[in-house]
């Protein structure tokens, strides 16, 4: 029998001096179980002896003087099949154990050990499967024998155990090859989650249920003691068990194990955990059998499996415990690699929109509104950015970019090019002259990103934009009764390139047309050729008058694909609109 203790496997035990010896000492826990359940004894502590014994990978039973079952470990159990509720407190000759009668008859009579294999022709009336062997030890108190040990070991056995070995190392690479497709494929947290429940419901469990710790706490280290609660990331169960559902926890709420669970003596253990439910297991009724791994990854608990059996599906065997927990150790770094993704996302996004702020205090002569919409769960938040910078004669630059890459750093280089626009802005240069400053700055930094970038100079005293762009797509105009114009603007190349070779063009600045500035996740699509992309936007029936928010909520509406605002990359949007004097 192999049984999982955290992420290693255990060597199986079988009948050598090493797994005799580990069966005596099993033997004897038990026997002082037996001893301090029947008398007054308070210097032993009941509950950890069973705790011990639920840990041990040898079957251990205890009857009493009238062969009645008064202890069942979980191993044991396992191996004959048994269920403690149906047989505590019975006569083994009216359980499937009546056929040993006659033998544990003869341990209590003469206090004499008995082995038998099972396999054998002496096994019959023993139901344990052929290849272990079933002692028979009493147990003595006071002097006297007053009831029976049952330890079931492995009967060792070279040929059979190397071909058990082979057909459960081919077992669990299969099983981590399906895992690894299936089990991991996006970097989102629940995605993950769900993925882990769906692969083992119904092929291998009747119940998955994964509780995670929420992607703000700091993960323990494995077999640290944590009382946090965990947040339900996903959860399956066949037919039979749904119903039970109901009661409990569901995804995305949060779910805190009682003290005595499963779940909280493998977090606190940081070990698997092979049982029947009780009345401190969440598990929907109709659970018979629990196997309850922890979720372990680089060292650290990031959250546990609760696996379940309904009373018709066989329950869960040692064997099974160390393969599925093979499988939680794969689906444990998919996990953290999802965690450590979404906090890295989560800083970058906070970052960014710390930074994305209102637009700057523009002049009285011209309205303002923006947005800017992170990208979704399969792409990390990108560098868009865009500023307003307010000059002398009424004027106001505005400017669109976007860093190249995604996350954190580009977040950080996206800081310095607003930084650095803000200080070349109170120059009070051109715009075209601007970007050539720009470029400069950037280019002489080798850790710094490109990005590109537009700039539009409003000046509403002479009734004239003044636009220059490094590499961005060009900006669109919204008229009354007109349709959306893109304005055609000379390009150069993009920011830190160092290339230079920047100019400027100017457009009609009228009173009520709007002015809009993007960045290409707005329009970009995946295999789709640009113009095509601004070809769609420029074809849009925007609401050229109202508030300005209207206007970006029609864009966004009408650009950004369902069933949710979130795009393949980030959106950064910016509108401009000179007020009426």
């Amino acid at each position: 029998m192999h049984f999982r203790h955290g992420n290693r496997a255990e060597d199986p035990p079988s009948a050598t001096p090493g797994t005799r010896s580990l069966a005596a000492t099993a033997a004897a826990l038990a026997a002082k179980l037996g001893a301090i359940t029947g008398s007054d004894q308070e210097d032993d502590d009941p509950d950890l002896l069973r705790a011990v014994l639920a840990a041990a990978p040898v079957g251990v039973a205890v009857l009493d003087e009238r062969l009645r079952w008064q202890y069942l470990n979980p191993a044991f159990t396992t191996a004959t099949g048994l269920r403690r509720a149906d047989v505590l407190g019975r006569p083994a000759e009216a359980t499937a154990f009546a056929g040993a009668a006659a033998t544990l008859r003869r341990v209590l009579a003469d206090g004499h050990d008995r082995e038998h294999a099972t396999g054998g022709p002496d096994g019959a009336g023993h139901p344990v499967p052929p290849g272990l062997r079933v002692r028979y030890r009493p147990l003595r108190r006071a002097g006297r024998t007053t009831g029976v040990i049952v330890v079931v070991l492995d009967d060792p056995d070279p040929a059979r155990e190397q071909l058990r070995e082979l057909e459960q190392a081919r077992a669990r690479h299969t099983l981590l090859d399906a895992a690894a497709e299936r089990i991991g494929t996006t970097l989102d947290i629940g995605t993950t989650c769900a993925e882990l429940a769906a692969f083992a419901v119904p092929g291998l469990a009747d119940l998955a249920a994964v509780d995670v710790l929420p992607p703000e706490a700091e993960p323990a280290r494995a077999g640290h003691r944590t009382s946090q609660r965990l947040h339900r990331a996903a959860v399956r169960a066949v037919p039979a068990l749904t119903a039970g559902l109901a009661d409990l926890p569901r995804p995305g709420e949060s779910i805190r194990h009682r003290e005595g669970s499963a779940a909280v003596r493998s977090l606190t253990g940081g070990i698997a955990v092979l049982t029947e439910p009780g009345s401190e297991d969440a598990c929907p009724a109709g659970t018979a059998s629990l196997l309850v791994l922890p979720l372990a990854a680089r060292g650290r608990l990031v959250g546990v499996l609760t696996l379940g059996r309904a009373a018709a599906t066989p329950p869960f065997t040692a064997d099974e415990a160390a393969l599925l927990g093979d499988l939680a150790a794969r689906a444990a770094t998919a996990i953290d690699n999802a965690r450590r993704y979404s906090r890295s996302q989560g800083i970058a996004l906070e970052l960014q929109r710390a930074l994305l702020s209102e637009p700057g205090n523009p002049h009285q002569n011209l309205a303002l509104a923006s947005r800017y919409l992170p990208s979704g769960s399969s792409s990390v938040v990108g560098g868009d950015w865009y500023e307003t910078v307010r000059l002398p004669f009424g004027r106001t630059l505005l400017a669109m970019g976007d860093v190249m890459g995604h996350g954190v750093e580009a977040a950080v280089d996206m800081s310095h090019y607003r930084s650095a626009l803000r200080d070349i802005a109170g120059m009070d240069l051109p715009p075209h002259r601007i970007l050539r400053q720009l470029d400069t700055v950037i280019s002489a930094d080798d850790s710094a990103r490109p990005a590109t970038c537009l700039l539009a100079l409003a000046d509403p005293g002479r009734r004239r934009w003044t636009l220059s762009s490094a590499g961005h797509l060009p900006p669109a105009l919204v008229a009354p009764g007109r349709p959306t114009e893109l304005l055609r603007l000379p390009t150069g190349p993009p920011l830190g390139t160092g290339l230079g070779g920047y100019e400027q063009a100017t457009h009609p600045l009228v009173p009520g047309q709007t002015l809009l500035l993007y960045t290409d996740g707005l329009v970009e699509r995946r295999g789709e050729d640009i113009d095509e992309s601004l070809a769609r936007l420029a074809a849009l029936r925007l609401p050229a008058t109202g508030e300005l928010d209207d206007l970006l909520d029609a864009v966004l509406h009408s650009l950004v694909p369902p069933p949710s605002p979130a795009a393949e990359d980030d959106i950064a949007l910016l509108a401009a609109r000179a007020r009426p004097r």
